[in-house]
């Protein structure tokens, strides 16, 4: 039998018990990876996504940790590096949302949004930069937001983190290069998920006439770009920010 594309990778995905978290860490499996599910939340729903991916005949282990904790993060990381020996693609995925009017946004809003969203892929790659260099290889893939790209009223925070992811992005694959490492951004547009699920009609046919393709995105459009990036057909793409939005960044 042929070898998927990813046979005898590891990957981690934060932020993976639901939504595109969950979504990229099938897709992943699919391709033959082996993936940590990262979650902070829920343990049940982390283990139902490895349920999907073993009966799907792939691998896959869930791990508890608060991404924006730099102390857990380290420790989550020696754990997978112990049992696995290596990282070889890693998703920062895990966001959180506390949206409101700038006049109305409290501190501990805006620094939540930027702890978990910003501050959790710097840990991340932080700590598994060691491993990406000593291997000489690896895909570093960063979840950001058309929300970071052009902005989005009501969000100041968690737009700024997203840009910010942006730059860290940049900068980080101006670092990593030289040794074959690849770090890309990724920033969906309006995608399904149960937070959209939840929105009004009214709310959901108004963004619906922003996007230029004229539809709400699934979460297996932005699964299929992070593949894309994770494989080695990407291998002399870096730095880059691929807009999934059905043209709303145009």
């Amino acid at each position: 039998m042929e070898d998927k594309m990813l046979t005898g990778k590891v990957a981690l995905v934060t932020g993976a018990s639901r939504g595109i978290g969950k979504a990229i860490a099938v897709a992943l499996a699919n391709e033959g990876a082996t993936v940590i599910v990262n979650y902070n939340g829920s343990k049940e729903r982390a283990e139902q996504v490895v349920s999907e991916i073993e009966g799907n005949g792939g691998k896959a282990e869930a791990i508890g940790c608060n991404v924006s904790d730099f102390a857990a993060s380290e420790e989550m990381v020696k754990q997978i590096l112990d049992k696995y020996g290596k990282v070889d693609i890693l998703v920062n995925n895990a966001g959180i949302t506390r949206d409101n009017i700038i006049m109305r946004m409290s501190e501990q809003d805006f620094d939540d949004v930027l702890n978990t969203n910003l501050k959790g892929a710097f840990n991340t790659i932080r700590h598994l930069s060691r491993n990406f260099l000593k291997n000489k290889s690896g895909k570093i893939i960063n979840i950001s937001s058309v929300s970071g790209v052009i902005g989005n009223p009501g969000q100041a925070n968690y737009s700024a983190s997203k840009a910010g992811v942006i730059g860290l992005t940049k900068s980080v694959a101006r670092e990593l290069a030289s040794r074959g490492i690849c770090v890309n951004a990724v920033a969906p547009g309006f995608i399904e998920t149960e937070m959209t699920k939840a929105m009004p009609e009214n709310v959901l046919e108004s963004a619906k006439a922003s996007i230029p393709l004229g539809r709400i995105g699934q979460v297996e459009d932005i699964a299929n770009m992070v593949v894309f990036l994770a494989g080695n057909k990407s291998d002399y793409i870096t730095g880059q920010v691929f807009c999934v939005d059905g043209g709303m960044a145009i």
